[in-house]
């Protein structure tokens, strides 16, 4: 342990961590793992922070360790350990919100209902019932299970994933007045992570918005000021649509694209605030980026920049203009980027091949130019399990079926 990080850590071993949970049952690993974080073993470090990543928020589940721990993530994310700081902002904001929230959601977090979701599975209307259980126990074994998650409960728990990831995102939310100094950290991959951060949490406007303006106005590199940006239309009011406009005209591809998802949104708050005229630009704005996608990309719906169109699209106010907007949705149809369901795979598919492909498999350079990016998109696609899941559908076709038939079959015909 560096000693200049012992502070960060200061009331971790008051911490009874033995009677918080995980997902992997005790925490009591939890305290070791944090004080990895702040060690100087760049090995031991990357390995701390996985098993973190894995225990309290594991496949988008928070446990009772999860907001405990969240305190002394935000002190190392502000002050510790260089090597540290990012990847404990990712964890921050993935305890925060659950990546499908990232993914899908495109007009920002709604609160509101969470919270009314979750006071109705809240430990103090789930008790009687688990009290009833236990009651109604008929034998030794089966009373006590009842009576341990009886107990469970009444320490203040719900089996509910939108009450717990609740506590989580309260953890992080009564954090966020220390993490604003990131905002003006030296490193762009922090002001990035913070600005990103602050887009999903509607109820700290009043502080984050002027702030996250101004990092947009003054921020050099382009992903951090059109992150910003956007994280600003997505907790912003309506009144806010002046502030955006502007940015409109910039000169940066991506810093247009956001100022016009932000727009988007505002119109769908109050059905297009500030009239058809300004609408039409935003969506022409955003047929643009389909047609022309940028080298780089913000983090929202996990970098996926046409999923994340298609999704603004469809969030548009009655009386959009249809023939733009469809001209859009089908330059965004054949990207697959990242499809958490594979549902934007499938439908690529009964879009774009209407009938089983003539056999032997025609030359790549023979398809239509959708038919070529939709193939070349999943030859190269990161997660090899949406090929799998696809490969029914492929065979169907005539087509190569596996990830690397794909990659053969895209290498060999692209400049036939």
């Amino acid at each position: 342990m560096i000693n200049e990080y012992e502070k960060l850590l200061a009331g971790l071993d008051d911490v009874d961590w033995a009677s918080l949970s995980h997902a992997y049952q005790s925490a009591e690993d939890v305290p070791g793992h944090l004080r990895t974080l702040c060690g100087n073993d760049d090995e031991a470090r990357e390995q701390a922070f996985k098993s973190l990543f894995i225990s309290i928020f594991h496949q988008g589940s928070r446990y009772s360790a999860s907001p405990v721990a969240v305190p002394f993530l935000a002190r190392i994310a502000v002050a510790g350990p260089a090597a540290a700081r990012e990847d404990t902002m990712w964890l921050l904001t993935r305890l925060a919100v659950d990546w499908h929230d990232e993914y899908d959601v495109t007009t920002g977090i709604n609160v509101t209902g969470w919270r009314a979701a979750a006071a109705e599975v809240g430990p103090e209307d789930l008790l009687p019932w688990f009290e009833e259980q236990v009651a109604a126990a008929t034998d030794a074994d089966q009373r006590a299970q009842a009576q341990e998650l009886r107990d469970w409960v009444a320490a203040g728990n719900s089996p509910d994933s939108r009450w717990s990831a609740l506590q989580s995102y309260d953890a992080v939310l009564a954090e966020l007045p220390g993490l604003l100094v990131l905002l003006d950290d030296a490193d762009a991959r922090l002001r990035t992570r913070i600005a990103y951060l602050l887009a999903w949490f509607p109820e700290f406007n009043a502080t984050s918005l002027p702030r996250l303006l101004a990092l947009a106005a003054r921020e050099e590199d382009s992903v951090t000021a059109a992150t910003a940006l956007l994280a600003a239309g997505l907790v912003s009011p309506v009144s806010t649509v002046g502030d955006i406009t502007p940015y409109l005209d910039a000169a940066d591809p991506l810093m247009r694209w956001a100022a016009a998802t932000a727009l988007i949104r505002l119109a769908a708050l109050d059905e297009a605030p500030a009239g058809p005229g300004l609408l039409g630009r935003a969506i022409a704005e955003l047929a643009a980026a389909a047609r022309s996608p940028f080298d780089r990309v913000t983090d929202y719906c996990d970098g996926d920049l046409h999923a994340h169109i298609e999704r603004t699209l469809h969030s548009l106010p009655p009386g959009s203009d249809p023939a733009i907007v469809r001209e859009t949705l089908h330059a965004c149809l054949p990207r697959i980027v990242w499809d958490s369901s594979g549902s934007r795979t499938r439908r690529a598919f009964e879009k774009l091949f209407h009938a089983p492909q003539p056999h032997p498999a025609p030359r790549y350079a023979d398809l239509t130019a959708a038919q070529q990016q939709l193939l070349h998109d999943l030859a190269g696609h990161r997660h090899a399990w949406l090929i799998r899941s696809s490969a029914d559908r492929l065979r169907e076709l005539g087509l190569p079926h596996t990830q690397e038939a794909l990659q053969s079959f895209v290498g060999a015909h692209r400049g036939a």
